[in-house]
C-alpha cells in the first residue's frame, strides 16, 4: 500500500502541475512532509518509533501512539482491542529497557513517575515499578527475558505484521487501485501477446500441413485420389475401362506420370516388374526411403505430378483393347483374380481399408535403386539438386515428402520485427539492461535514448552530452543506472529513472577516451577502460600506427566513487576495446588494440594468462555459456573460439566477411562513403549459448555453433536493415527472445523469435 500512496502522490503532483495549481500543489508538499502516517509506510512508522525510543523523548512517543490509535486503531474492532493494549504495553517496556541499557537511570525513574497513574491500576506493570532500584535486573529471572535480542527483534517484527496487515485491511480510495489496474493491464497485454505468438504458430503449422494436403490430393490423377474408395475387383475394373490408343502408349503415359518432367524417357518404356499388383503399379509406390534427400526428392516429383485422366482421350475406345492393355501391364491374363498378389502391402490393403486409405492418399515415393529401374540409370545427385534446394528453404519439406517423415524445423521462428527510429545518425552502441525491461541506445552524435519495448515501444529518457561518448553500459544493481563513458576522461553515473546525472568521475586526463565498461555482476564495481588521443573515432586513408595506443585498465568502486586499483597490462600499457565479466565476476576477459586477450583474476586483481590472439585489433569478446571458452572477433575478420584452460589454443577457427566485423562501409550518391569502426557488441548469445547473433549488410544474422568444421552454421536471417548493422545485443526471456539490431543509418531492429524446441 505505500507504494502505492507514493506513486499517487506523484500523479496527483503531475495533474496539479498540468493544472497550474502550484499553490495547492506546495500546501500538498507541506502536508506530505508532515505525515505522521510517512504514507503508510510501515517501515517509516516504525523507524519513527524507535526514533523516539532511542532519544528518550517520552512526551514524543505517547504522542505519536496516541494519534496512531486515534487515526487507525480506533477504527477496529473491538476483538482487536487487546492486540493493541498489548503492543503498546510492549513498547513501553522497550522504552524502559533501552534507558536501563543506556544507564540513563533519570529517564527511567521520569517515566515512572510520569506513568505512576496510568500504570499502577494494570496489573501486568505491577512488578515493574522495582526496576530501578535493582542493581542488575538483566540478571533478575523476571526481567531478563526483556534484555535479550531476541525479545526485541520479536516484538519489532510483531509491530510491523501488525501495521501491515491493517493497512492492507483499510478501505482504500478508488484512485489508489490506480496502480495495481495499471499492472493487471500490464500482464493481460502480455498474456495476450503470448497467446498470439502461440495461436500464430499453431495457424502457421496448420496452414502448412494444409498445404501439404491439398498438394498431394491435387497433383495426383483423379483414379488415383479415389482408390481408397474402391475395392479390388473395382480398382481392375477402372484400369480396364480407361481408353488408350494402343498397348505400348498406354504402359509408356502411365509410368511417365509419376516421374518428373525432365527425366521422361522418350525413347524407350519404363522396366515393368512381374508379379507386381495392379494397386502398387496404379499408385507407383515402393518402399519408402530411409534417405531425408530422398525424401525431398519425392516431394518434388509429386509437385510435377500431372493428371493423365485426359490424355488418351483421342484413343479408341474399344473394350478388347483397354482389357488387353490392362493385362499387359499387370502380367495377368483378365480372368485372373486380381485379389492374388505375392506383395505382402496389397494383402494389407485388401484386409484393412483404413490402412489402405493412409497408403494411397501419399504421394509416390521410391528407392534410388528402384527408380534406376524404373527411369533407365538416371544420375541420382542431377535428381536431387532441386529437391536439396526445396528442403532448405521450407520447413514443410519433410511433411510434403513421405507423411510419416521427420520435417526440417527452424530452430528459430521470426514472430515480429518493429523499428526503432528515434536516432538520426549511426548507432555505436545499443544494449539491454539485465531485466530486460529497458534498452540503451548510443549513436555518434551522442545523444542517448533509453527506451521500453515491452508491451509498447516507448522512450523513457533522452541524454544530451556536449561532449563526445564512445561507451555505455548498465549497472546490474541497481539496474535502473547507466554508466556512460566519454571522450575527456570522465565516467558519469546516470539515474534512468530519476533522469539526473548521480555522478560525474575523473579517470585520467593523459587517457580521455574511455573505450569500454564493464559492471561486475555483484554491482559493487565496475571496470574502465581508458585510451590516449592518437587515434580518431573513424577508420581514415592513413597507414595504422605500428605501435598500439596506449591505455590503462582500471578498478573503480560504484559506492565509494573511488578508483581501486590499476590493473597492469603486459607487455606494455595498450588500449583495450572490449572487455567482459562471467557469471559470478570472478573472471574477466579483455581485448586489446595489440591483438592479445588478457584473463585477469578478479579475486588477487592480476593477470591469470594472455595470448594473441588476432592480427590486428581485438574488436569484440564474450565467455561462452559454460565458461570452459572465450569467443572473439578480431581486425583480421576472424571468429575463434578458445581453451581458457590451455593458454592460446583454438578450439574453433572460422572466416567472417567484412560486414560482420567492420570496419562497417556506408555508401551513398556521388561517392560518399562513411566509415565506422567497430564499437559495441558485435555478437551475442541465446539463453542456452547455443546460437549466437552477428552483424550483416542488411540485418542480424543467426548462426547455430557447431563442434566441427565449420564453427558456425547459418540458421536464420533476421533482415529489416537498409544499412549495415553495427552492433547487436540478445535479450531472452522463456522460449521468447528479443533480437536488437542497429545500423548506420539510426534504425533499430526488435526481432521477436520463438524457440522450437526439438
Amino acid at each position: 500500500m505505500g507504494s502505492a500512496v507514493e506513486r499517487t502522490d506523484e500523479h496527483v503532483r503531475e495533474y496539479l502541475i498540468y493544472r497550474g495549481f502550484t499553490s495547492t500543489m506546495k500546501h500538498l508538499d507541506t502536508e506530505i512532509k508532515a505525515d505522521k502516517e510517512k504514507g503508510f509506510r510501515v517501515d517509516k512508522i516504525i523507524d519513527q518509533l524507535q526514533q523516539f525510543v532511542l532519544n528518550f523523548d517520552l512526551c514524543g512517543l505517547k504522542e505519536y501512539w496516541l494519534y496512531l490509535d486515534r487515526r487507525l486503531f480506533c477504527r477496529l474492532e473491538d476483538v482487536y482491542r487487546s492486540t493493541v493494549n498489548k503492543l503498546r504495553t510492549s513498547l513501553y517496556r522497550y522504552y524502559v529497557i533501552n534507558t536501563i541499557q543506556k544507564g540513563n537511570l533519570e529517564k527511567t525513574q521520569e517515566f515512572f513517575q510520569k506513568q505512576a497513574l496510568e500504570l499502577q491500576s494494570q496489573a501486568e506493570w505491577r512488578d515493574w515499578f522495582i526496576l530501578p532500584f535493582i542493581p542488575t535486573p538483566e540478571q533478575n529471572p523476571a526481567f531478563s527475558p526483556y534484555f535479550s535480542r531476541q525479545w526485541s527483534d520479536t516484538f519489532l517484527v510483531s509491530l510491523h505484521n501488525f501495521l501491515s496487515v491493517l493497512f492492507q485491511c483499510m478501505p482504500q480510495p478508488a484512485l489508489l487501485s490506480f496502480d495495481a489496474e495499471v499492472q493487471k493491464m500490464t500482464s493481460l497485454t502480455e498474456e495476450n501477446e503470448q497467446l498470439r505468438q502461440r495461436l500464430f504458430v499453431l495457424q502457421t503449422e496448420s496452414r502448412d500441413q494444409r498445404e501439404g494436403d491439398v498438394m498431394v490430393h491435387h497433383k495426383l490423377p483423379v483414379y488415383v485420389q479415389n482408390m481408397d474408395r474402391l475395392g479390388d475387383t473395382e480398382l481392375d475394373l477402372v484400369s480396364s475401362q480407361r481408353p488408350v490408343s494402343t498397348t505400348t502408349t498406354s504402359s509408356r503415359n502411365f509410368f511417365s506420370t509419376f516421374l518428373p518432367q525432365g527425366k521422361r524417357t522418350p525413347s524407350k518404356g519404363p522396366q515393368i516388374p512381374t508379379g507386381a499388383s495392379p494397386g502398387q503399379l496404379a499408385v507407383g509406390r515402393k518402399e519408402p526411403p530411409t534417405n531425408p534427400h530422398a525424401k525431398c526428392k519425392e516431394a518434388v516429383q509429386a509437385k510435377e505430378v500431372k493428371p493423365v485422366s485426359s490424355q488418351a482421350s483421342t484413343s479408341e475406345p474399344a473394350s478388347s483393347q483397354s482389357q488387353q492393355s490392362a493385362n499387359q501391364l499387370t502380367n495377368q491374363p483378365s480372368n485372373q483374380p486380381s485379389n492374388q498378389p505375392s506383395h505382402p502391402r496389397h494383402k494389407r490393403i485388401q484386409e484393412h481399408e483404413k490402412e489402405r486409405k493412409e497408403l494411397f492418399s501419399k504421394p509416390p515415393s521410391q528407392t534410388p535403386e528402384k527408380k534406376g529401374e524404373a527411369g533407365e540409370g538416371e544420375p541420382l545427385g542431377e535428381a536431387s539438386s532441386d529437391s536439396v534446394d526445396s528442403c532448405s528453404n521450407s520447413r514443410s519439406c519433410g511433411a510434403a515428402a513421405e507423411g510419416g517423415g521427420l520435417s526440417v524445423e527452424q530452430p528459430f521462428i521470426k514472430l515480429s520485427q518493429e523499428e526503432y527510429g528515434e536516432h538520426h545518425s549511426s548507432i555505436m552502441h545499443c544494449r539491454v539492461d539485465c531485466s530486460g525491461r529497458r534498452v540503451a541506445s548510443l549513436d555518434v552524435d551522442g545523444v542517448i535514448k533509453v527506451w521500453s519495448f515491452n508491451p509498447i515501444m516507448q522512450t523513457k529518457a533522452t541524454i544530451m552530452s556536449k561532449s563526445p561518448l564512445l561507451s555505455l553500459e548498465w549497472a546490474t544493481k541497481p539496474d535502473r543506472l547507466l554508466l556512460l563513458g566519454s571522450g575527456v576522461g570522465t565516467v558519469r553515473l546516470y539515474d534512468t529513472d530519476a533522469k539526473k546525472n548521480l555522478y560525474e568521475m575523473n579517470i585520467d586526463e593523459t587517457h580521455p577516451r574511455i573505450l569500454s565498461l564493464a559492471c561486475s555482476p555483484s554491482g559493487s564495481s565496475f571496470v574502465c577502460s581508458a585510451a590516449a588521443l592518437s587515434r580518431s573515432g573513424s577508420v581514415d586513408s592513413a597507414p595504422r600506427l605500428p605501435i598500439p595506443v596506449s591505455g590503462q585498465l582500471l578498478l573503480w568502486d560504484t559506492k565509494t566513487v573511488k578508483q581501486q586499483l590499476q590493473f597492469s597490462l603486459e607487455p606494455e600499457p595498450v588500449a583495450i576495446n572490449c572487455t567482459a565479466f562471467n557469471h559470478n565476476g570472478n573472471l574477466l576477459v579483455t581485448g586489446a588494440a595489440d591483438g592479445v586477450i588478457r584473463l585477469f583474476d578478479m579475486q588477487r586483481y592480476e593477470s591469470a594468462m594472455s595470448w594473441r590472439a588476432h592480427d590486428g585489433e581485438v574488436y569484440s569478446v564474450e565467455f561462452s555459456y559454460d565458461e570452459n571458452t572465450v569467443f572473439s572477433i578480431g581486425e583480421d575478420g576472424k571468429f575463434i573460439q578458445w581453451n581458457i584452460h590451455r593458454c592460446g589454443v583454438k578450439q574453433s577457427d572460422q572466416a567472417l566477411p567484412q560486414d560482420a566485423t567492420g570496419p562497417f562501409i556506408l555508401s551513398g550518391y556521388s561517392g560518399y562513403k562513411q566509415v565506422q569502426v567497430p564499437r559495441g557488441r558485435l555478437f551475442a548469445f541465446d539463453s542456452e549459448g547455443q546460437h549466437i547473433l552477428a552483424c550483416s549488410s542488411t540485418g542480424g544474422l543467426i548462426y547455430s555453433l557447431t563442434n566441427g568444421e565449420p564453427a558456425l552454421e547459418s540458421v536464420l536471417s533476421l533482415g529489416g536493415h537498409k544499412a549495415p548493422v553495427v552492433t547487436v545485443d540478445w535479450c531472452s526471456a522463456v522460449d521468447c527472445g528479443t533480437c536488437l539490431t542497429a545500423s548506420m543509418d539510426g534504425k533499430i531492429k526488435l526481432s521477436t523469435l520463438l524457440a522450437q524446441k526439438s
